[in-house]
């Protein structure tokens, strides 16, 4: 059997606090019966607060929940009860049972029948005539956006910091009409921008990026095949999953999950997960959407590693992957960090050839938290070279460390660092 996950990683998985919390009043061996494990899956079943009994069971490959109870949440408090049953020790081995088997079954039977389908499905192609009349519409909407950045800069910057919201929507409503639905995305998040002290060099830095990705879509057919795949993507022409396996860069691994965080826009839910190759040392990005009332993609748990492919979109500094065949479960890892040093070099290398990264993922290794002069809390190498994190809880990570070095995961922005995990050597991870 694969080894067992910590309890962080398990409570990691649930849908809110409220489930977390319901979880562990139900993780009692007293109220289970019939549970086991092999190296691919858990199962038992639970006494309910009536005489119903529900039948659980998870699929840790992927990993995946099924459970008889009638909650709409995903994972369940039995699902995730279970699992910190497994986690703590209290469920053995043993032969599945029959439901849960069918269950695995069936779902690797899905799955290959999947993969057949889309092997064998035809290439789709684009009608070229609604491709020119969305060219059209993009390069006219772009021409607009480049006449009001001209307009916002000649005015001056001391109208749009009491402006309305409304002044940022409208553009970005205009650019949705246009078909250049990620740069709409952008020009929302200017109305978003804290006014502190530097809200104006932030606001204006904005204004050239979004200039700079103008003019470059402008001149896309003189720019390197990746670069140009970039522009394109940031202005929002998407590529489909199938055009990603076919086109994109494949890169076997063992890849480490160091972080996860969820942020909501428009009543979307976004969940960013972070990865590093074991061998390759290569970032990988993996994003999943959900609706509300659906639940996100919980098949990459935090503080595993798992041996897949990844198909990488293509671009200038490819980052964003999807997730192909694995082989073999995910086990619980620490990820390899870098120092404070080789971030800043790393990150400066991908800035290069993608001026417009607002995210990239940082694994530092043997770092502590300190607080500076100003009061600021940091996390600072064993060479006294240190990154501020952004404004946020600093309790969990200055409990694990206890002032002394751990493994720390985080996402750099231009905000700052967002801490998302630290690994201790006697106290495992703790998700932050």
């Amino acid at each position: 059997m694969s080894d067992r996950w910590g309890r962080e990683q398990v409570l990691a998985l649930a849908p809110d606090a409220a489930s977390a919390k319901a979880a562990a009043g139900v993780a009692r061996p007293a109220k289970w019966s019939g549970t086991g494990a092999d190296g691919e899956a858990v199962w038992g079943e639970c006494q309910g607060s009536g005489r119903s009994t529900y039948r659980a069971c998870v699929d840790v490959t992927a990993p995946a929940f099924r459970c008889t109870c009638p909650s709409r949440k995903f994972p369940c408090k039995h699902g995730l009860a279970l699992l910190l049953l497994w986690s703590d020790g209290a469920v053995g081995g043993g032969e599945r049972p029959q439901w849960a088997a069918e269950w695995i079954e069936g779902r690797r039977a899905r799955a290959g029948k999947a993969r057949e389908r889309r092997a064998a499905a035809a290439p789709r192609t684009r009608d070229p005539k609604t491709a020119e009349r969305r060219r059209r519409r993009v390069e006219d909407g772009l021409a607009e956006l480049d006449r009001w950045l001209c307009d916002q800069v000649a005015q001056g910057l001391a109208q749009a910091e009491h402006a309305p919201y409304r002044m940022w929507d409208d553009v970005a409503r205009r650019l949705v009409d246009a078909q250049a639905g990620a740069l709409a995305g952008q020009i929302k998040a200017l109305a978003g921008l804290p006014r502190r002290p530097e809200w104006p060099d932030r606001l204006l830095e904005e204004y050239a990026l979004l200039r700079l990705l103008v003019r470059a879509y402008r001149r896309g057919g003189e720019l390197p095949e990746g670069l140009r795949e970039t522009v394109r993507a940031r202005v929002g022409f998407t590529l489909s999953q199938d055009e990603v396996a076919e086109r994109g860069e494949r890169v076997r691994d063992r890849w480490c999950v160091t972080g996860a965080h969820d942020s909501e826009q428009d009543r979307l839910t976004t969940r960013r997960v972070w990865l590093r190759g074991r061998r390759t040392g290569r970032p990988a990005l993996v994003l999943s959407f959900a609706a509300p009332g659906r639940p996100l993609d919980a098949s990459l748990v935090v503080g595993t590693e798992f041996d897949a492919e990844l198909a990488f979109y293509p671009g200038a500094q490819p980052l964003r992957a999807l997730v192909g065949e694995r082989h073999g479960p995910a086990e619980p890892a620490v990820p390899g960090g870098t120092t404070v040093r080789g971030f800043l070099d790393e990150h400066a290398a991908a800035l290069a050839r993608d001026p417009w990264l607002d995210r990239w993922p940082v694994t530092l290794a043997a770092v502590r938290p300190a607080r500076s002069a100003a009061g600021v809390l940091h996390v600072i190498d064993e060479a006294g070279d240190a990154l501020a994190l952004r404004p946020t809880d600093p309790w969990r990570l200055l409990a694990v460390s206890g002032g002394h070095p751990v493994v720390f995961s985080g996402e750099w922005t231009p905000r700052g660092l967002r801490p998302l995990a630290a690994w201790h050597e006697d106290e495992g991870m703790v998700v932050l």
